[in-house]
């Protein structure tokens, strides 16, 4: 069998190619996939060949944002019948490493993670008409739930790690910098946990939009309003928690500001060497907590979707063919036109 994979063999030059498939072997199962989302990393490793340090070095299959239909499963699978509906956890720890064993697999030290460059030789992604995969991979959803909606428990999952690291928000005043994908789920995440207050900055309207849809109750154009900030910066500081998702270092400048005395910055976006202005960060006694991927927060992703405790539709901007790819990652890479870009595959439903 075989099934067509959309690789990038380097910075702006990615393909459509046939590669083969084994059948599932032991604790694995073949999923036609149905709907991939795609990540900032993803939009990285293609405008700019990596991100920091992490480089493409050899052709890579892109995509860790994925949900399909098993096909079949190998012998040892219990559970997961053909015709089962799944979103696909790209984590793949160890189980054996020291952070594995001290029930932390996030930081797993030979950690397997979908379409990522960071290892070598890099770890094959998830954009694939059919993929084998470990059957621990597939997570069910709910049904009424589409799998463009499932292919959303990653970045949901992110979201939900980072508001495990950020604490109870009931009753709080939550400020998120950035409003893409990440941005806009975090608002949701907030809300959905009860935040008093969640307002979204950005320097675009139409994920300003998206975040309201999600949950916002106020948003800001900063390059339209530059002063709508100050306010909240008057007396130490309004909110309680801060998720900063741009990784740009005016929104980080700006979040530390607005958070009050012993508030909360979680740093979620990733770039390189930020300057952070430390004096305010003591006088106030801020803390800045950092979060990387999830644990098990992908299956609660998956059952919040499923039980519509959050509406992860509004993210989801538009949906292209898989043929399509290339033109799939150029409107990805604009956000005056795109939030979340899926690629369709194959012939099953999205």
């Amino acid at each position: 069998m075989d099934t067509r994979v959309c690789i990038l063999h380097g910075q702006g030059d990615i393909r459509i190619e046939t590669r083969p498939v084994a059948p599932p072997g032991p604790g694995e199962a073949l999923v036609a996939i149905g709907a991939g989302g795609i990540c900032g990393s993803d939009l990285h490793y293609f405008q700019d060949g990596g991100f920091g340090p992490i480089r493409v070095r050899e052709p890579i299959i892109l995509g860790h944002e994925a949900a399909g239909t098993v096909l079949e499963t190998g012998p040892g699978v219990t559970g997961l019948a053909p015709g089962t509906r799944v979103a696909i956890n790209p984590s793949r720890p160890c189980g054996q490493c020291a952070y594995c064993r001290e029930g932390m697999p996030i930081h797993c030290l030979e950690m397997r993670f979908s379409g990522s460059a960071m290892r070598f030789p890099h770890v094959q992604g998830l954009f694939r008409d059919r993929i084998v995969v470990d059957a621990a991979q597939c997570v069910p959803v709910a049904e009424g739930t589409s799998l463009s909606e499932a292919a959303c428990a990653e970045p949901l999952a992110v979201c939900l790690h980072a508001h495990h690291m950020a604490g109870p928000l009931s009753g709080l005043r939550v400020l998120v910098t950035g409003a893409g994908p990440i941005g806009a789920l975090a608002a949701a995440v907030a809300a959905e946990a009860g935040a008093a207050e969640v307002v979204v900055t950005d320097l675009q309207d139409l994920p300003l939009d998206i975040a309201r849809q999600m949950g916002a109750t106020r948003t800001i154009n900063v390059a339209a309003e530059p002063g709508a900030m100050a306010d909240y910066a008057a007396d130490k500081g309004h909110f309680h928690v801060a998720f900063e998702c741009s990784a740009a270092a005016p929104a980080l400048a700006s979040a530390i500001a607005a958070l009050r005395p012993r508030g909360r910055l979680v740093q979620v976006g990733v770039t390189g060497d930020l300057p952070i202005p430390v004096n305010v960060v003591v006088g106030k006694e801020i803390t800045i907590q950092g979060t990387h991927r999830f644990d098990t927060e992908f299956a609660q992703a998956v059952a919040m979707i499923g039980a519509g405790r959050i509406d992860v539709r509004p993210i989801v901007t538009r949906t292209c063919p898989l043929d399509e790819a290339e033109a799939a990652f150029r409107l990805a890479s604009d956000r005056t036109r795109a939030v979340k870009v899926h690629l369709g595959f194959g012939s099953v439903s999205v």
